[in-house]
């Protein structure tokens, strides 16, 4: 709790990863790779990918090292994924490492911990995780998907929806129920055992699929009838470093609508000397900061297993989630007709903010949970 209480500054050694991610994401990821990346068919660009890996070591930042990794936190982590963020990366990341990755970090399963997450913290490994079927929900009592012991293996039947980076990854984390309760297990070379489709959704700079199991073998992670613990974990990890990510979409915009107010003229002046934009842009601010902070608290919450960490992670969802589509709306707003255009990023960031702010849980969902959790 000591640090959580003392505030949030960044050490030098943070500040230096924030300028090394910021950096090498502005040469790797502009506007035109983006939309190239966006209109490819695996939705990431693998070179990129395997440069996270090899130049930064991204995917391991927060992997024990006796796993590969390099054994940082979830603060770092929050960084990096606020610069991923703030660019509009379209990779696996938050599937592999932050989903998938946690789920098995948090099984206590050393075997299956032993076996995945060195290919997951070198990038050679994409990972995701299973969990939301027909409805989408991300609650994890609503998991209807059974699995079937045969012999030493476990069989898998039914669907999996809105699986993030579904149809590229070499490993998925499939979330099933057994007849001892919700359990993990890990399904190999989707690609031969799977029937992958991917989806049309709202944001292409993030894709999503349907898994469709037959008979599919699996195998068990942790203890029969034992997930439920670590799903909540794993999802409160997630939804801590996605808020992040969202206040580095937010903070973009943001930039954008405070560079556009500067240059754009009317009546003579800059659009930025009219107190209604004035206001705007500070209502983007004010939301941009609570977000930060919010995002930062249930990150160190999760650094140091704090038990504040489930109620801080849904505050952190939620309120990210709301603040990022005021701000995309704003920026859009604040740009005028040439915001809504194809042509312009700002829509990207829009379509962006409303995907994330239903990912993990909507803030309605969130609450709910906060309230469930604090008995209120």
């Amino acid at each position: 709790m000591t640090s959580i209480t003392q505030g949030f500054a960044l050490s030098e050694e943070q500040h230096d990863l924030r300028r090394t991610v910021r950096s090498f994401l502005a040469a790797k990821c502009t506007e035109e790779r983006v939309r190239e990346v966006m209109a490819g068919d695996s939705g990431y660009d693998p070179a990129v990918w395997q440069q996270m890996s090899d130049q930064l070591a991204l995917q391991g930042l927060a992997i024990p090292e006796h796993f590969g990794g390099l054994g940082f936190s979830l603060v770092e982590l929050g960084i990096v994924m606020e610069e991923m963020g703030r660019a509009l990366l379209p990779s696996p990341f938050l599937a592999s490492v932050v989903l998938a990755g946690g789920a098995l970090l948090h099984s206590g399963d050393e075997s299956a911990a032993q076996r995945w997450l060195p290919g997951i913290a070198s990038g050679r490994t994409i990972a995701t995780l299973a969990l939301t079927e027909e409805a989408g929900s991300w609650d994890v009592d609503s998991v209807t998907m059974r699995a079937e012991r045969s012999g030493d293996c476990w069989i898998l039947d039914g669907v999996k929806n809105f699986v993030l980076d579904g149809h590229v990854a070499d490993m998925v984390v499939v979330v099933a129920r057994t007849d001892a309760g919700l359990s993990l297990l890990t399904v190999e070379n989707p690609t031969e055992r799977v029937n992958r489709r991917t989806l049309s959704t709202l944001d292409p700079t993030r894709r999503q699929a349907r898994l469709e199991f037959t008979g599919t073998p699996a195998t068990l992670v942790g203890t029969d009838g034992g997930a439920a613990p670590t799903l909540r974990r794993a999802l409160d990890d997630a939804a801590a470093a996605l808020s992040a990510e969202q206040v580095g979409g937010a903070q973009r915009c943001l930039d954008m609508a405070v560079e556009y107010a500067k240059v754009r003229r009317q009546f003579g002046k800059p659009i930025g000397s009219f107190q209604a934009i004035r206001h705007r842009c500070a209502d983007m601010l004010l939301d941009v900061e609570c977000a930060r902070g919010a995002a930062q608290y249930a990150l160190s919450a999760a650094a140091q297993n704090d038990e504040t960490l489930p109620a801080a992670a849904s505050i952190a969802k939620a309120y990210a989630s709301e603040a990022y589509e005021r701000a995309a709306a704003a920026n859009i707003q604040i740009h005028g007709g040439i915001g809504f255009t194809w042509e312009h990023p700002a829509h990207l960031y829009y379509k962006r903010a409303k995907s994330s702010g239903h990912l993990l849980g909507s803030a309605g969902h969130h609450r709910r949970q906060l309230a469930d959790r604090t008995g209120i």
